[in-house]
Order: structure tokens, then sequence, then C-alpha cells
């Protein structure tokens, strides 16, 4: 089972020099991967004042392949409606040329209606649009020339130049059925987070057979797609973020954090794996430098 880490998005204000170290960090103490929230903004309070707001996703992706050698980097995970979907092909087969192959692409359809009206982006009909962007997408990191003609999205004899080294990987992150039903007949992996299967071995064992029967419906060998969960960890209770942007619960009754030793830890993540989980993302809380250099002790039980 691989392990991996969310960097922080908005539980406070971190700077590049803080994402640096904390990507180095990770690496040092075996973590297999390192994922970036991709959002634009936060709003909260009855009349919106309560505002936050990450650095820009694919930037940050960029640089932290950089400075990083060894892990996996990827979106947790890239809205599709932020740009063009040809633009955001080539924005990850460049991210995934400066980290050596090192890229997965995880997509979605967005929610946060805040940010679509705040950067004048459609709020509408976001599955049609995802499914159409996936489309060219895909495609396009095949190295494929693409021409398609949609509703939402269109794509003139388009193609990627210089040339992807490699296809790269896509992520589906969602559980609703009709996103599953586009994308798991051609993703390589799917992603859940945790408040989606309640943050236990039992309630993931459960999602994933969903997944697994989604997958058959798809026309796709279950065992072909990886299967990824996300795990509220409580690293630190004295300095614990219960909110991770305005307005966002995270520990809740119905997906109660993992928290205890690093043992204690070490065996509810296995548990994980043994319910199917071939990849579990670390979602810590705090999330500083320092829990990362203490979540080191769980990946060593885990080895």
């Amino acid at each position: 089972m691989r392990i991996g880490i969310q960097l922080p998005e908005v539980e406070r204000v971190v700077t590049w020099p803080e994402y640096a170290s904390m990507a180095r960090a990770a690496e040092e103490v075996g973590f297999d991967s390192i994922w970036i929230g991709d959002h634009l903004l936060y709003r909260a309070g009855l009349r919106g004042e309560i505002e936050k707001g990450p650095l820009e996703a694919w930037t940050l992706m960029s640089a932290l392949a950089a400075v990083t050698e060894r892990v996996t980097i990827g979106p947790l995970v890239a809205c599709l409606a932020f740009h063009p979907p040809g633009i955001a092909a080539k924005m990850a087969a460049t991210v995934d040329e400066i980290g050596g192959g090192r890229f997965v692409l995880g997509v979605g359809a967005g929610w946060n209606e805040d940010e679509f009206r705040a950067f004048s982006l459609p709020y509408d009909r976001r599955v049609s649009r995802f499914e159409e962007a996936f489309g060219i997408v895909r495609g396009l990191l095949a190295g494929e020339r693409v021409t398609v003609s949609g509703r939402y999205w269109s794509a003139e004899d388009t193609v990627l130049l210089p040339a992807p080294a490699r296809r790269v990987p896509l992520m589906i992150g969602s559980n609703g059925p009709r996103m599953l039903s586009i994308a798991l007949p051609h993703a390589d992996a799917w992603n859940t987070w945790y408040d989606g299967y309640g943050n236990s071995a039992e309630g993931f064992a459960e999602l994933n057979a969903r997944i697994s029967s989604a997958a058959v419906e798809a026309g796709r060998d279950p065992a072909e797609i990886v299967r990824s969960a996300c795990a509220l960890v409580v690293v630190d209770r004295s300095e614990a973020v219960l909110e991770r942007a305005p307005g966002d619960r995270t520990m809740t009754e119905d997906a109660p954090p993992i928290e205890g030793t690093s043992s204690a830890i070490a065996a509810r993540l296995r548990e994980l794996g043994e319910a199917g989980a071939d990849e579990v993302i670390v979602i810590a809380s705090p999330i500083t430098e320092r829990s990362i250099r203490a979540l080191g002790e769980v990946i060593s039980e885990l080895r």
C-alpha cells in the first residue's frame, strides 16, 4: 500500500518556502506521493465576509515537481471547469515532464459555486461540461490529434507539442454514479474523500464494492482501477484544525478522525489497505512540517 500526504490548502496562509520544505520532508520520511487541492476561493458568513484562498494549484505543482525527486505529485483533484481542456492537458504534460514522469492527473467537476462565480466560470451543467472536457484531455494525453465540436468545449486539430513522454495516468475523484459512468471506462485510478466512506475500513470496503460494480457496468475489469482513499488523521489534537475552509466541518460525527500513537494510526491505515485501498492519502491535522515528520514513524510501522 502506498501512502500519500495532502499539503495545506487554506488551513492557514502558507508561503512557497514552507511548501517546499514540507514536500522535501515528505519525501525524506518516506511518503510515496504529495497532493495539492485545486481551489480558487472559499467564502463563508452571512454576507460572504470570511474569505480564504490558496496558491494556484498548477503553478504550485510545477514548482514542487522541480524541488522533489521521487514522490508522485498530483491535484486532489483538478477541476476541469477551471481551464479549457486543451490547456489543462498541456499543463499536465508539462508538470509530468518537469517531474520526470511522476504526475497523476486527478480530475473532477468542481462543487464550490462561490469560486465559480467569483472567477467568472459557468457553474451550470457541470457534469456535462466535465464529460466533454475529459474526452479532450484524455485524447491529448494519449498522444492523439483531437478535433471535437461540443456544446461546451471544442478542439480543432489540437495536438500536444512537444509530445508527452508518456501517457499521464488519470484519476477520477468522485463517487457520483454519472461521473463514474463517464470516467471509469478510461480512468487508471479512483479516489474518495474521507467523508465519502466515514473514515473507516468498514465504510471504505462498502464503498469500494460499489466502485467495483460501477467499473463492471462501465465495461472495465475492476482490478485494473487503482483505489485511493483519503484518510483524516489527527497528529496533534492540541493544534488540530477543525475547519479546512470557511464553513467546512472537517471533523464530524459521521467521519471521526484517526488518531493515537504511531502504531495505532498505522494499524488503522493498514485496515484501509486490507479493505481494498491501494493508496491512502493522509489529510493531516495540523498539516505542518512537524506533523509530516511525525507521520514518518507511521510510515516506518507500515513498511
